[in-house]
């Protein structure tokens, strides 16, 4: 486990990149609303894990969807990673938490960097960039600065691609994060776990893995064209609730020799086999946002008997920052295996 005073400085970093960031809400992902629903296994899922949530039963579930930014304010429509973390609640009072986010791979390979990465990406002043300074950048490969959003007066892009741009881990997904858009439904993104993990068969195999979220209804993105709107994604998914369920097909992808399983901020061939590990049916907004949501302590490394870690460094680093951040808010983390 590394040392709490690291995560102590990840979440200081995190939180220092957003000017307006509102004390006692989360350093990221801080606007976010609550769903319920159920997971259920496929008939398949048993036999790659043996979780109790893969066994085929309705397993009662919580998810947050969330914008990327640590700001207070709803920016729907600026291009940014979203995220899905889902709460499976099991039995006895136990539960085990899946954490996902738009894109396919993560800022950092090493806790040294992640930390470099969050410290250079603080909000600074923008001005639209020079068509001759795009230019120059084209011509040197590097993506030039986004134009800012009508009414953005800071960000922290520019600190960001400088440090990608120095930085080969940090490259892909700080430049996807600059054009991936913004999806017209929290319900019509693919999210992606990112890290890898080791589940174990019902004949004892043990195999390393990634999971990702892919809707039923489709992906879809915003016009990238259009003045982008602030405020939708929220009640777009109140209105979509109310007509008819929300549904996504978790997916494992089984790794090979050669794939990066301890590195997240390599993605793994797209021909990668993958699993259909069962379906999360999402019924109803949560009545109590703040007792249902917003008080909910999501881990990464908040594991079941059949999931176990990777070597992956990035993943122990966030246990225990996540673990710092819901005590600064004032949730007290729950023991690990336990909801």
């Amino acid at each position: 486990m590394h040392k709490p005073d690291i995560a102590d400085q990840l979440v200081d970093a995190v939180t220092a990149d957003f000017a307006d960031h509102a004390p006692g809400t989360r350093p990221v992902h801080t606007v976010g609303i609550g769903v319920t629903g159920y997971f259920k296994g496929s008939i398949i899922a048993p036999v790659y894990c043996v979780a109790e949530h893969f066994a085929g039963q309705d397993v009662p579930a919580t998810v947050r969807f969330s914008n990327g930014s640590g700001s207070p304010v709803e920016h729907d429509g600026w291009s940014d990673a979203r995220g899905m973390a889902t709460r499976f609640h099991l039995r006895d009072g136990a539960a085990t938490d899946l954490i996902a986010m738009t894109l396919r791979e993560f800022f950092s390979a090493t806790v040294d960097q992640f930390l470099a990465f969050a410290r250079a990406s603080q909000e600074t002043p923008v001005a639209p960039q020079s068509v001759w300074a795009k230019i120059w950048d084209m011509l040197q490969l590097k993506p030039p600065l986004p134009d800012p959003y009508p009414g953005q007066t800071i960000s922290g892009s520019q600190g960001a691609l400088a440090y990608a741009n120095h930085h080969r881990p940090s490259q892909l997904a700080t430049f996807e994060m600059a054009t991936i858009g913004a999806p017209v439904s929290y319900a019509m993104a693919t999210y992606n776990a990112v890290h890898t993990f080791i589940v174990t068969g019902s004949d004892g195999t043990r195999r390393h893995v990634r999971f990702f979220w892919q809707p039923v209804a489709g992906v879809k993105v915003t016009d990238a064209a259009a003045v982008p709107v602030d405020r939708y994604l929220h009640e777009e998914l109140r209105d979509r609730l109310a007509k008819w369920p929300a549904q996504f097909l978790l997916l494992m992808a089984i790794g090979e020799n050669g794939d990066a399983f301890d590195d997240p901020t390599i993605p793994w061939p797209i021909h990668r086999m993958r699993v259909n590990m069962g379906t999360l049916t999402l019924t109803a907004v949560a009545a109590d946002q703040v007792k249902d949501c917003e008080t909910l302590g999501f881990n990464p490394c908040r594991l079941t008997p059949g999931i176990d870690l990777s070597n992956d460094p990035i993943l122990a680093c966030r246990r225990d920052a996540y673990d710092v951040s819901q005590l600064r808010r004032g949730v007290t983390p729950c023991p690990f295996g336990k909801g």
